[in-house]
């Protein structure tokens, strides 16, 4: 499958090659904005009440909102694989996260910083293409800022080994554990930051879990999201004469919580008094978590304004396809309370059905379309597309050939400009963690497989027009389906290539 990629992808760029020049000229630019860990219902355009988020929300007003666009994955590096190679996570090489541990100590910052070897996740193969190197190809200068998570600063799978001119932010999705890092990576060199490092855990037991001095240790000078975005902006200005393709892969509001003092304050003031979060080994604690948590979306909110305005600025906003998305559904780690913002929408919030998991919470991802010069704003669409569906829409649309024999997308261009639209036979879904899941959408249905690691599981039939909460298993109603989906599941399904990312029940 991956040398298959390879050769018919270089063979699409040798036979585009000649009419570059020409057809760039009309090619829109484009930028990719990830959140991360963004529920579905934490936006103001779709019902969120209590965290405002007014430039996305006019973002969406002035294009199309996909109702039913789902990730990759359901959580951060197999859906940013899927994303970057058009490969679903039944073909790619990343289908979970691997934290490559056999190296030593890398959940700790002092080691990695010490010895950056321990920095970062298992590489990409080093064959792998992206939707990166595809734009480069064909004259586009490329930039990404924000979370990588798919190859290790000693590997070939650093970003600009992989299709990006240029890179700013964390290399190790670990790193993104805190929001004031020890350092950053400009393309191959560190970013060495004005932040010490300190270890996580709860607050010392002799500290006043009330007072504002006992967390003064967690909220530094350099504030990496700032920091990434100011390198975005620095990206397209010097970009303005071309033409540009921009990977915004936000760290927020993936935890820590962490957030700038203006904006925890404004909320502060209208959530009132909160119950201090004291912290544990995996996150630091917070005097005001559901403050400090929004303050972190609407702070995103305010830099996708920002990146609208600046591509205003340089007339570009109408020829630029911009794509706001999360990378999978909202954490179930305790310190966000998802049930007060109803995280999740029109889904369920609970551990068992957000990120981490293949039900609707975890993989249906709030999704904005806007491209002023092609799309109708204050469009909307249903049709079903996730996030393999970018590389074939992004070659669609510079007129390329249609590349359904590379990667497993289909465009969803006509959609966007309201044409007819072409389906997938089904979009498909495994997680090698959580127990090990499956999960497959065809039409109106879903089918879901949890406990694979423990054998072969049966499949939960929902039918997602009546029921999105996914309540009511009607796999004894519907054999028929339950088959249809049995057999696509294993045309969709091939082993993987890395031993950890192995479900026995599947092979």
């Amino acid at each position: 499958m991956y040398d298959k990629l390879i050769i018919l992808l270089t063979a699409l760029i040798f036979l585009g090659s000649c009419s570059q020049k020409e057809n760039i000229i009309d090619s829109p630019n484009f930028v990719f904005i990830l959140a991360d860990d963004l529920g579905y219902g934490e936006l103001g355009i779709l019902g969120q009440n209590l965290i405002e988020t007014p430039n996305i929300d006019q973002l969406a007003r002035e294009g199309m909102i996909l109702t039913d666009h789902y990730t990759g994955s359901p959580v951060c590096a197999p859906a940013r694989a899927v994303l970057m190679t058009g490969l679903h996570s039944g073909h790619n090489p990343v289908r979970g996260n691997d934290e490559w541990s056999e190296r030593g100590d890398v959940w700790s910052f002092k080691a990695m910083f010490e010895y950056p070897k321990l920095e970062g996740q298992r590489p990409l193969p080093d064959s792998t293409f992206t939707v990166a190197s595809f734009l480069q190809s064909q004259g586009y200068k490329t930039g990404m800022v924000g979370k990588w998570g798919l190859g290790a600063p000693n590997t070939k799978s650093i970003p600009n080994n992989k299709g990006f001119d240029f890179f700013y932010g964390y290399n190790c999705q670990r790193q993104a554990h805190t929001l004031y890092p020890s350092h950053l990576w400009r393309n191959r060199e560190r970013h060495i930051l004005n932040n010490k490092i300190v270890n996580k855990g709860p607050l010392d037991s002799s500290l006043d879990p009330y007072s504002e001095e006992s967390y003064k240790i967690y909220n530094q000078n350099d504030y990496a999201p700032t920091l990434m975005h100011n390198e975005a902006l620095g990206f397209l200005d010097r970009n303005k004469n071309n033409k540009f393709f921009l990977y915004y892969a936000s760290p927020i509001p993936h935890l820590p919580l962490q957030a700038p003092e203006k904006w925890v304050n404004y909320y502060r003031k209208k959530f009132g008094i909160e119950k201090p979060y004291i912290g544990d080994k995996g996150y630091y604690p917070n005097l005001y978590p559901k403050a400090t948590y929004a303050a972190m979306i609407s702070y995103l909110d305010q830099q996708v304004g920002e990146i609208v305005s600046k591509l205003k600025e340089m007339g570009k906003y109408e020829n630029t396809l911009i794509i706001f998305s999360s990378d999978n559904g909202p954490t179930h780690v305790g310190q966000v309370d998802i049930d007060f913002f109803n995280s999740t929408g029109i889904f369920v919030n609970s551990e068992k059905t957000v990120k981490g998991n293949v039900n609707e919470g975890g993989i249906r991802v709030p999704t904005i379309a806007t491209w002023p010069k092609k799309i109708k704003a204050g469009s909307k669409s249903d049709h079903p597309s996730t996030f393999y569906d970018y590389f074939a829409t992004v070659c669609n649309i510079i007129g390329k050939e249609d590349p359904l024999n590379v990667t497993d997308g289909i465009s969803y261009y006509p959609t966007l400009i309201g044409k007819e639209q072409k389906k997938h036979d089904y979009l498909y879904w495994e997680f090698p963690a959580y127990g090990g899941q499956q999960a497959i959408r065809i039409n109106q249905w879903k089918g879901i497989k949890k406990n694979l690691l423990k054998g072969p599981s049966e499949l939960q039939l929902y039918n997602l027009e009546d029921d999105p909460k996914e309540l009511n298993n009607l796999a004894a109603n519907y054999p028929e389906v339950v088959q249809k989906m049995e057999s696509s599941m294993k045309k969709a399904h091939m082993k993987p290539t890395i031993k950890k990312f192995i479900i026995p029940a599947l092979d």
